[in-house]
């Protein structure tokens, strides 16, 4: 398996480790809900080496993006950056990503680590195909980085030890507290450059820090150090994969995939079918006019029962009851104490508080359906 630079950080750290789409990653620390509670109290430091980036430049950079994603890209400016999703031709989901405009025609890429391999060659493919081709340069630039995100209400607070004066890149900003939500930022961290955005994956507030692998080892120390006095912990995917799942973030190979579209996973508002020709719009534009045949549903388990997971099936109660999908996300909420999920179901069923059943080691147990995130801050 790969490791990634903070490889020895974590094993000092007593890191339990899993294989994570081929790399050796840490699930847990302490336990997945200590470390979940953290970043919703606290903060919480989060090994993300493993994701892949990509640049693309040149004076065909916006028009190719454009045509690639299924967002607007000449929305962002230098230092700005957007959600948005690669489709092929069928609709179906080829990845989901964050693009981030450089200066100029430069475009700073950070797509799913299981699916690096499989987006470069699909990116190259449309590259080779694409009419001003002469004028595009398309790199893997994942080699050049390692990165770490920090997320928690006390982010900003542990941030601010670390990382003083004004931004020397991209969106420039008097200081780190300035940069608002999708904001990415160079620093200097000891004479290197780093970028920080205003981003994350867990329904927080938090920052994601790209920069050179010696850099990063020192940051996450440096992190670790000044937010331990106020409730910081390392965490691993365990805890991401709880929090993502209460704020009702997709994770590919569960609610996206070369089989399902944006509309069915309700992200239409990361699609803008108004700028024109792209790949997949087609498809998309008839099903944003037309409906789908499933839609994507949040889910909270409505007695005790055991831990809904990925793959069970989901059933329609009732006098006549039958299967009509399948949880593609179930964990045990530690926010909420209770089960949650999400999973795709006909449209009729898909108005929150219609209730559900969801099959567990052979019975079936009520749930009902809730507005998406199923957690929210009070």
């Amino acid at each position: 398996m790969k490791r990634t630079i903070l490889y020895n950080s974590h094993v000092k750290l007593g890191a339990k480790l899993i294989d994570f789409g081929g790399w050796e990653m840490p699930v847990q620390y302490t336990s997945i809900s200590d470390e979940h509670l953290a970043v919703r109290n606290a903060a919480g430091l989060f090994d993300i080496s493993h994701m892949g980036e990509v640049t693309v430049n040149g004076a065909a950079a916006t028009e190719f993006l454009n045509h690639l994603l299924t967002n607007d890209v000449r929305k962002l400016s230098a230092g700005v950056g957007q959600y948005s999703l690669m489709c092929h031709e069928r609709g179906g989901v080829v990845d989901d990503l964050y693009v981030f405009g450089l200066t100029g025609d430069s475009y700073f890429m950070v797509i799913n680590a299981s699916r690096t391999e499989a987006d470069l060659a699909w990116m190259e493919a449309r590259a080779a195909e694409f009419s001003r081709k002469i004028d595009l340069r398309l790199s893997d630039a994942s080699h050049n980085y390692a990165a770490v995100a920090l997320q928690g209400p006390r982010s900003l607070d542990i941030l601010t030890q670390c990382f003083a004066g004004p931004s020397t890149s991209c969106k420039r900003v008097g200081k780190v507290a300035d940069l608002k939500k999708n904001d990415l930022s160079g620093f200097t961290w000891r004479s290197v450059r780093v970028m920080i955005s205003r981003t994350g994956y867990t329904g927080e507030d938090g920052y994601e820090i790209y920069g050179r692998a010696e850099s990063i080892v020192e940051i996450w120390e440096a992190l670790l150090t000044a937010g331990a006095p106020m409730g910081l912990k390392p965490c691993g995917l365990g805890a991401r994969d709880t929090l993502r799942t209460e704020a009702c973030y997709p994770l590919y190979g569960h609610e996206l995939d070369e089989n399902t579209t944006p509309i069915e996973a309700g992200l239409g508002i990361f699609v803008a079918l108004d700028k024109g020709e792209f790949c997949g719009r087609s498809v998309l534009a008839a099903q944003k006019d037309g409906g789908t045949s499933r839609k994507l549903v949040a889910f909270k388990m409505t007695e005790k029962c055991p831990v809904p997971r990925p793959e069970f099936a989901i059933w329609r109660p009732g006098s006549d009851p039958s299967p009509i999908g399948r949880v593609t996300s179930g964990t045990q909420s530690p926010s909420l104490g209770m089960g949650i999920g999400m999973g795709y179901v006909p449209p009729e069923l898909a108005k929150a508080d219609t209730r559900l059943e969801i099959e567990i080691r052979g019975k079936r147990y009520p749930a009902v359906v809730v507005r998406k995130p199923i957690y929210r801050r009070a």
